[in-house]
C-alpha cells in the first residue's frame, strides 16, 4: 500500500477524532469532511477539506446527499493498478486511501421511547455505509475504520509503517466493517418491521446481530470455545453490573438468565436458587431474609453451587445468612453497603445488579440445530388462574388456589417434563427433564424426602398434560391435593376422573409450558 495521502472522516460519535484528526494532519495527510464533522474539526483549529469543494457539488435535500459522489467513490474504489490510475487521471481525480466513519446513531435513537417513526426513518444512515463498504471491497488499498476503539490501533500501524497500513491489519478492518453494516442493517429491518406490521411474523430472510460484550474461559465444557454478546448495545440480562467476584462463566450466564426470567413473575419477597438453569429451591415470605431460608429449606443439597436470584434489595441480616453457604453469584435490585462489605469478604462469589423490568427488549428466542436455527416468540403469557376451568367436582380451597398461582407461575421455569410440589409460598419438591410425566412426578416426592419435606397436603403444578391417569395416581399417593395443568389429552376424561376418585382438585389452564 502507498503512503496515506487523503482521509475522509464522517463521524456521528466524536470520541478520539480530535486526536486522530491531529495525527493524521501532522502527518501531512489530507482531511476530507462534510456537516457536523467538518465544523468540529475546523472549530478544533485542524486543517479540512469540505467534501463539496472536492466533489464542486453542494450537500443537498437537508444534508441526506453529501458524499454520494462519483469523484468520491471513485477515490475510494480504484484499485492501484495502471488502468484505474490512468482513468483518475483522466478525470482528475485523486485515490483516498483512508476512510474513517461512523454510522448514525439509529440504535440510540429508537431506544428512546418519545422517538416518532419519521425520526427514526432519518436517523438510516445511506452515505456512511456505502463509504465502508467500498472501502473495505478495496482492502488491498484502502484502510476503513467504523470504531473509536480502533484509532489507536490504526496509528500504531501508521508509526509502525511509515504512514501506511499493512494488509492483515486492512483485511480485519474489512472483516469488521461487513459485520458492522450486517448488524445496522438487522436493526433497521426489525426496526421497520414492528413500525410496518401488525401481526407477528417471521421474515423470509434474518440476520442475528449481536455485539460482543466479552470472550469467555470456555463454554458449557472446558475444551468449548464462547463469547457473550448482546443484541442490543445494553448489557442484557435487565442491564447487569456486576460489582464483585470472577468473570462470569458460560454457565453462570445461562443460570441468570434463568434466574431473572423467574424474579419478574413476583412482585413481592420471592428469591429462588437455580441449579443447572432449574429453579431447586424458591419461596415467598414477610421479609427477602424470610423467602431466603424457605428458598434455601426446599432443597439445601442442590442449593450447594447455585445461583440466587432475589426481588429487592440485600440488607446485611441477608448477607450474612447467604454468606453462610456456597453460591455461584447473587444477583439482586441492590446491595445495601453493609451487605456488600460482608458479602465481598467472599473473593470469589459473584455479585451482580440488576433493573427490573417485565418486558425483555427482544422478544424472541433463537436455538440453533445442525446447519440451522429455531426462532420462537418468548413464553411471556400469564393467565389469571381463578379464570381458569375448574374440571372436578371439587373446587380449589382459598388456600389451594394461592398455592397453584404460586406453583403456575414457577413450573414454565423447570425443564420439560417438569412437576412441581409446592404450598402457597415454598417450593417442596421438583421433578424435571424426565422423559416420563409419572417419573417426573415421583422424582418430585424423591427430591422432597431427600430434604425431609412432606408431599401431603401440597398442590402439583405440570407444565403439560397428563396422558394417562397414572400421573394423578402417583399425585394423590403423594398426598397431593390439588393439580394445575394445561389439560388438552385424548384421555383427559380418564385424568379427571381419577382427581375426582382422589377428591383432588384439578384447574385446566389450555396452556401448554413445555421448556426443552
Amino acid at each position: 500500500m502507498e503512503t496515506i495521502k487523503k482521509a475522509i472522516i464522517s463521524v456521528s460519535d466524536k470520541t478520539g477524532v480530535e486526536q486522530l484528526a491531529k495525527f493524521l494532519s501532522d502527518r501531512g495527510v489530507q482531511i476530507i469532511s462534510s456537516g457536523g464533522t467538518h465544523k468540529f474539526l475546523k472549530k478544533a483549529g485542524i486543517p479540512v477539506t469540505q467534501v463539496s469543494d472536492v466533489t464542486g457539488f453542494p450537500e443537498i435535500l437537508d444534508g441526506r446527499v453529501k458524499t454520494l459522489h462519483p469523484i468520491i467513490f471513485s477515490g475510494i474504489l480504484a484499485q492501484r493498478n495502471e488502468n484505474h490510475l490512468h482513468q483518475l487521471d483522466e478525470q482528475d481525480i485523486d485515490p483516498i486511501d483512508l476512510i474513517i466513519v461512523n454510522l448514525y446513531p439509529f440504535e440510540q435513537i429508537i431506544a428512546k421511547e418519545e422517538t416518532t417513526l419519521e425520526e427514526a426513518v432519518e436517523n438510516v444512515d445511506i452515505g456512511g455505509p456505502s463509504l465502508i463498504r467500498a472501502a473495505a471491497k478495496n482492502y488491498q488499498y484502502t484502510t476503513v475504520i467504523v470504531s473509536p476503539d480502533h484509532y489507536d490501533g490504526l496509528m500504531s500501524e501508521m508509526d509502525n509503517n511509515g504512514n501506511r497500513t499493512s494488509i492483515e491489519f486492512r483485511q480485519r478492518c474489512a472483516v469488521r466493517v461487513f459485520q458492522h453494516t450486517a448488524r445496522y442493517n438487522a436493526l433497521i429491518s426489525d426496526y421497520l418491521k414492528s413500525a410496518f406490521e401488525e401481526e407477528e411474523t417471521f421474515a423470509e430472510e434474518i440476520t442475528l446481530a449481536g455485539t460482543k460484550i466479552n470472550d469467555l474461559r470456555y463454554g458449557e465444557n472446558p475444551h468449548q470455545k464462547a463469547a457473550y454478546y448482546s443484541f442490543s448495545e445494553r448489557n442484557p440480562l435487565n442491564d447487569f453490573k456486576q460489582l464483585h467476584g470472577k468473570e462470569l462463566s458460560y454457565n453462570n450466564l445461562l443460570d441468570l438468565d434463568s434466574a431473572l426470567s423467574i424474579v419478574k413473575e413476583f412482585d413481592e419477597n420471592f428469591v429462588v436458587i437455580i441449579k443447572h438453569t432449574n429453579p431447586c429451591g424458591a419461596a415467598v415470605g414477610d421479609s427477602l431474609l424470610d423467602a431466603y431460608k424457605r428458598a434455601l429449606d426446599s432443597d439445601s443439597l442442590s442449593a450447594f453451587g447455585g445461583i440466587v436470584g432475589l426481588t429487592g434489595e440485600a440488607d446485611a441480616q441477608l448477607a450474612e445468612e447467604i454468606s453462610g453457604h456456597f453460591f455461584e453469584c447473587i444477583i439482586a435490585p441492590g446491595f445495601n453497603d453493609d451487605a456488600l462489605a460482608i458479602l465481598q469478604k467472599k473473593k470469589n462469589l459473584r455479585l451482580l445488579t440488576f433493573t427490573p423490568q417485565k418486558k425483555d427488549l427482544f422478544d424472541y428466542q433463537v436455538r440453533t440445530i445442525n446447519d440451522g436455527f429455531l426462532v420462537q416468540s418468548k413464553d411471556q403469557a400469564q393467565i389469571d388462574l381463578r379464570q381458569a376451568k375448574i374440571a372436578t367436582k371439587r373446587s380449589p380451597t382459598e388456600k389451594e388456589w394461592k398455592a397453584l398461582s404460586f406453583a403456575w407461575k414457577l413450573v414454565k421455569h423447570v425443564r420439560s417434563n417438569a412437576i412441581i410440589y409446592t404450598t402457597d409460598n415454598q417450593v417442596i419438591g421438583v421433578g424435571a427433564g424426565q422423559m416420563s410425566r409419572v417419573d417426573a412426578a415421583e422424582l418430585a416426592v424423591k427430591k422432597a424426602e431427600q430434604a425431609k419435606h412432606s408431599t401431603k397436603n401440597t398442590v402439583c403444578a405440570s407444565d403439560a398434560f397428563f396422558p394417562f391417569r397414572d400421573g394423578v395416581e402417583a399425585l394423590a399417593e403423594a398426598g397431593i391435593t390439588a393439580v394445575v395443568q394445561p389439560g388438552g389429552s385424548i384421555r383427559d376424561a380418564e385424568v379427571i376422573e381419577a382427581a375426582d376418585e382422589h377428591n383432588l382438585a384439578m384447574v385446566l389452564t389450555e396452556m401448554r409450558h413445555f421448556k426443552h
